[in-house]
This record gives structure tokens, sequence and C-alpha cells, in this order.
């Protein structure tokens, strides 16, 4: 049994993380601002004596430094997140990211404890390698100059700072970069792509698709990215590397929007709303996002138990429950 401290515990995919981690019989520790995670999300955690929820934030470090201290792992998953959160307050998302992490590093540095550094697929940024049509941890990444980057723009250097912490200072660390990770809990109010497109489909809201719909994405289960989370905090090789943790399953935002449409037997229609007005001024978007996870599968054996269309059901039937509740 290990004591581990999730920050952004009460996030998303936080909170997945420290149901698993209680199901393998860890104690976890829970770090929370409520910025953007909800109490709603660790209420089943709420009577497990292994279980215990912090408030406070990632840059109190303080507080951080305490955690630290009493914990044997730490997964570093708080950030400021979300392309809508992102582009419209890009200050607060580098002042979170980048200083909250370098407080947690230095923590970890100080104690000596292992620690896995959530990072995102944005930072790849616009450019894709035409000969394999992935994106693989070793090729190069190539931001845009929109405020729209600024989200991707501190999570590469997340990266760079966790490389230095674990070449130059012996600190062990693993990086994941995330490729749109869906499931049960996940918030549409941030632009999280799916679960708001299935809302509108189940509440008879036009489904909007911005731009002209053919960005192409890739979708991970949640349980099956928690999965390869402690997988790579577990797997000694992974020690020091960057891995892909996705899908690669490839499909359009607009075959998104038609298959989410037949699946809810809507009649809403779909609407394609242009970026500016979905955004405002200065706004990029990827064209293609899907990853290549042969260095993962390599490392942990890790194959997606989901394909899209289970995805789909699977969010379809829990917005179902919510809206019935």
């Amino acid at each position: 049994m290990r004591k581990i401290l999730i920050t952004g515990g009460a996030g998303f995919i936080g909170s997945h993380l420290a149901e698993a981690l209680l199901e393998q019989g860890h104690e976890v520790v829970g770090l929370d601002d409520l910025s953007t995670g909800s109490l709603e999300n660790i209420l089943p955690l709420k009577d497990n004596p292994r279980f215990r929820f912090v408030l406070g934030s990632i840059l109190e470090e303080d507080k951080v430094d305490q955690l630290v201290q009493g914990c044997d792992e730490i997964y570093h998953l708080a950030a400021a997140v979300g392309v809508k959160l992102v582009f419209e307050n890009p200050i607060r998302t580098i002042l979170v990211n980048i200083k909250g992490t370098e407080t947690v590093l230095d923590a970890a540095l100080k104690y000596v404890k292992k620690t896995l550094i959530i990072s995102t697929s944005e930072v790849y940024g616009k450019d894709i390698n035409p000969k394999i049509q992935k994106f693989r941890e070793d090729q190069d990444l190539s931001l845009g100059t929109s405020l729209r980057w600024a989200y991707a723009c501190t999570k590469a250097l997340d990266e760079y700072l966790t490389r230095a912490y674990h070449k130059k200072m012996g600190l062990p660390t693993v990086i994941v970069r995330l490729f749109n990770t869906v499931g049960p809990r996940q918030s549409a109010e941030y632009g999280m792509v799916i679960p708001r497109l299935v809302i509108q489909a189940l509440s008879g809201q036009p489904i909007t698709v911005y731009g002209d719909g053919a960005q192409v994405r890739s979708f991970t289960w949640v349980k099956d990215a928690v999965a390869a989370l402690i997988g790579l905090m577990d797997a000694p090789k992974a020690n020091g590397e960057i891995f892909n943790v996705g899908g690669e399953e490839a499909i359009t935002i607009g075959q998104l929007a038609e298959r989410i449409k037949v699946k809810t037997g809507s009649a809403s229609p779909i609407v394609h709303i242009p970026y500016e007005q979905a955004y405002g001024k200065d706004f990029e978007d990827i064209r293609f996002r899907v990853p290549d996870t042969t260095k993962l599968r390599r490392t942990i054996g890790f194959q997606p138990t989901m394909s899209m269309d289970q995805i789909l059901d699977a969010v379809i039937a829990y917005q179902k429950g919510r809206a019935g509740r």
C-alpha cells in the first residue's frame, strides 16, 4: 500500500484516478482548488477511510510541501484546462500551469518523490508528420502565435522543466501527453466537445460544430487513460520518458456530430459556427490530432478497451442518467 498525492484530485480525470488507486488498496490524498474540479466528482469517495480531500491550490507552496512530504508518489494533474477557459483567461493559465508545476517539482525534489506529470497533445501544435499521419513523442513541436496556444506553451515548458529536474537533479519522473480523454463526470463547460454535443443532442438544442467540421481527432475512455497512468507510474522503464496516451481511432468532428445525432435519435440540426463567433478573434485550431502509441504499448502493453462507438454510447447513457435525475 502506498500513499499517493493527486493534484487536481477533484477533477474529471483526477477523481477517476483516485477511484482506481483506492480500489488497488492505496491511500489517496486529493488536492484541488475546485476552480474546474467539483466536490460532486469525489462524492462517492467521501466515506472511504483511505481517501482525504484537501482544498487548496498548487500555488500554495507550504501546503504542497506538507502534502508531498507525507506521500510516496505524486500524480500532478492540476492545471488550467479547456480550450474555452484557456483562450478567455491566458494569464491565469500561464501562472497556474508554470508556477504550479514548479512548486510541485520543487517539493518532489526536496523529498525525492516520484512524480508523473500530465501534459497534453496540444504541445504538438499545428504540424503533423505527413509520413505517419500521427503524432510521435520524438517529433518537433510547432506552436502558433495566437493566445489559443498559451496552454500548449505552458505545458511544453512544464515538460522541459520536468526533464531538467530528472536529468540534472535525478528526480524520478514520467511525462504523459493525454489525447482527448472522455467519460462520466466530464464537464462541457470548458469546451470539451463530446459532452457538449451529446447534451445539445439530448436537449433538442442545435448541435454546434466549430469551423468546417473536418478537424480530425481521436478519443480515449477515461478508465483506459487512468490504467495507462498507473501502469507508467509503476513501470521502471518509464522513468524519465514521455508517452502519448490516447486512442488511435480517428474521426472528424463533423462525423462525430452526425454519429451523436443518430445514436441519440435527436431531431436537432447540426449547425456550423465560425471559430471567431465561438471564441473571438485570433483563434487557431488544430486540424489533425491522433497519437502514435507504439511506445506506450511496448512499455506497458497498453490496449484501449473501448471503441469510439462504445465511448459515445457510454457518454450518452451517462448524460441521459443525469438529465433524468
